[in-house]
């Protein structure tokens, strides 16, 4: 049987993913709304286009970080499923610890029956054990969990389910087998963050969460639909960002607008200082250890889900030598040179010595 309630829309950059989401939502009248993402960045953008498009956010829509979500509405329910320490505080998010490979590999030898698999001294949840917990208590409870969201939401919008991964993807599962509406959307391309690094699911990280959509609609739990018309960047851009991921859908550019300076350039350090004097590009780097000559920059995985009309890159080692040689193999991290690419609607330019 088509569960026809289940959509998932693959498009590419620029493609007005997060805008088609709260568009989506305002139709639903007094329906009960959750749309959740992974990031605190991508929860700001949608509320800024609920406030652009309706001028406030609904009182039936709930904008809610994906893990808060989880905490509030999955672990403390029926916890006791799980554990009988009593109420679990709040999250631990293992990757701002300095040893996080220390504690993920000692957690991966304490037995999931045990309480300190999942939880701190403290009574905090390890964030890769997160999703984890919840699909363990929901079985445990024979579906409580699952039944009890289908009385609090008629629909759950996702965006950005490229970062998804481990036992979330599980959870996924679960949300389709309910009652509740699930539409989300992704661009496989810009995987750039995960939501946890548990081995559960781990062939389908990344951009290979492409492959675990299509089982899915294989077992009629969803429907695929791709979007692959750009609106914000212009083709020879879109070009140059396709060619980074050759199994997916060729991009078709909507942004028809010559400037004089459009497409993609390379530029010495030398030349930098004039470059951004004449063409104010924003300036983009893969972190903060990237030397930009003294001049202001954005992380390219904070860039994520912005338009500018120009960008600048310094590129990583690999970046270059992809440049150089256009062997993919070569290109370092795809995913962060496909979004720092595709935030540009007529001009990238990259540092090239």
């Amino acid at each position: 049987m088509l569960l026809n309630k289940n959509k998932v829309i693959v498009a590419c950059a620029g493609s007005g993913k997060t805008k088609g989401i709260v568009e989506e939502a305002l139709k639903l009248g007094k329906q009960k709304v959750l749309v959740t993402t992974y990031t605190n960045e991508n929860i700001d953008q949608i509320k800024t286009f609920f406030i652009e498009k309706n001028g406030c956010i609904p009182a039936n829509v709930t904008v809610q970080p994906w893990f808060s979500f989880l905490l509030q509405e999955g672990v403390r329910p029926y916890q006791n499923q799980m554990t009988q320490r009593g109420r679990v505080k709040s999250i631990f998010f293992i990757e701002n610890t300095k040893d996080a490979g220390k504690l993920k590999k000692k957690l991966r030898y304490i037995p999931d029956s045990q309480d300190s698999h999942y939880l701190t001294e403290k009574n905090y949840i390890y964030s890769d054990k997160v999703s984890k917990f919840i699909y363990k208590c929901d079985n445990r409870s024979k579906g409580l969990i699952s039944k009890r969201l289908e009385k609090i939401y008629g629909s759950i919008f996702i965006d950005e389910l490229q970062d998804f991964a481990g036992y979330d993807l599980s959870l996924l599962e679960i949300l389709f087998n309910s009652h509740i509406n699930i539409l989300a959307v992704l661009d496989p391309r810009q995987a750039t963050f995960s939501t946890n690094t548990a081995q559960k699911n781990r062939q389908y990280r990344k951009n290979e969460i492409y492959v675990w959509l299509k089982r899915e609609e294989s077992k009629n739990k969803i429907k695929i639909e791709e979007k692959n018309d750009c609106y914000r960047c212009n083709q020879q851009i879109c070009d140059f960002a396709d060619k980074l991921f050759p199994d997916l859908p060729r991009t078709v550019s909507k942004n028809t607008r010559l400037t004089k300076h459009d497409g993609i350039f390379c530029i010495s350090s030398e030349e930098v200082s004039a470059y951004i004097s004449r063409y104010k590009p924003t300036i983009l780097r893969y972190n903060k250890k990237t030397n930009t000559l003294g001049f202001p920059a954005i992380n390219i995985g904070l860039s994520k889900g912005r338009t500018y009309d120009r960008v600048l890159i310094f590129p990583t080692k690999p970046m270059l030598e992809y440049l150089k040689t256009k062997e993919l193999s070569k290109a370092g991290d795809k995913t962060k040179l496909y979004v720092a690419v595709t935030r540009a609607k007529y001009s990238v330019a990259f540092v090239v010595e």
